[in-house]
């Protein structure tokens, strides 16, 4: 069962967008596969946001893998519905960061999905985990 941290997150960034016909199944709702694809839409989407895309971190030689999964299905959400995809951070990233997920969609005041991704940084050349980029960690608190 995932529980959100109970503080206040460090960044927060809400994603909308709209389920699709190809992501349900026959029983008319998301497969639970597409969730994960749905986090990391929004997870692409706050990092962009925060001045440093995936493919300028890329470019720098820096990767962010996945490394750990984890979801808690609440409510099924169905074709055609606007989900509001919400990621968290609520510590510093180092080497891994530590994303939280929620999506809401109209149709609910509770979360449809929780969810819990960890990525680490990895340099490119060696594929050996490395620290955060300085243009990530500068929107961070203390940094």
């Amino acid at each position: 069962m995932i529980t959100l941290p109970d503080k206040d997150p460090l960044q927060s960034f809400t994603h909308t967008m709209r389920s699709r016909y190809s992501e349900t199944d026959r029983m008319g709702y998301v497969y639970y596969g597409r969730y994960l694809e749905f986090f990391e839409v929004a997870r692409t989407e706050m990092i962009r946001n925060l001045g440093l895309p995936y493919k300028k971190m890329e470019e720098k030689g820096i990767m962010l893998p996945v490394v750990y999964t984890e979801i808690s299905y609440k409510s099924p959400i169905y074709y055609d519905e606007l989900m509001q995809v919400t990621v968290k951070i609520y510590e510093t990233p180092a080497v891994r960061l530590n994303t939280w997920y929620e999506i809401f969609t109209e149709t609910s005041e509770r979360p449809h999905v929780l969810g819990r991704v960890i990525l680490a940084f990895l340099d490119a050349e060696t594929r050996r985990p490395c620290r955060a980029p300085d243009a990530f960690l500068h929107h961070f608190p203390g940094n």
